[in-house]
């Protein structure tokens, strides 16, 4: 999925998206949004935004343990572009 996917609906309906996402998917919206933010786009900020978002939730999931739950997903994924 790309990050313009993630970008169309309004902030409280993402974040209400992201909680019923498994963390799978939470973890691809994130490298999606990430991938998207290294583009010379015009809405650099609500990108930011979003990735803030998934952030939270992949930190309400895993307390205590930041973002390496994320990083070891991507490490896993050996066909990530």
């Amino acid at each position: 999925m790309n990050a313009n996917n993630y970008l169309q609906d309004d902030v409280s309906d993402f974040s209400s998206r992201l909680e019923a996402m498994t963390s799978d998917e939470v973890f691809t919206a994130m490298h999606s949004l990430e991938r998207h933010s290294e583009d010379d786009v015009g809405d650099h900020d609500e990108t930011l935004a979003r990735i803030a978002l998934v952030e939270e939730e992949i930190e309400r999931r895993f307390p205590g343990q930041k973002l390496a739950p994320y990083r070891d997903w991507k490490q896993d994924q050996p066909l990530l572009s």
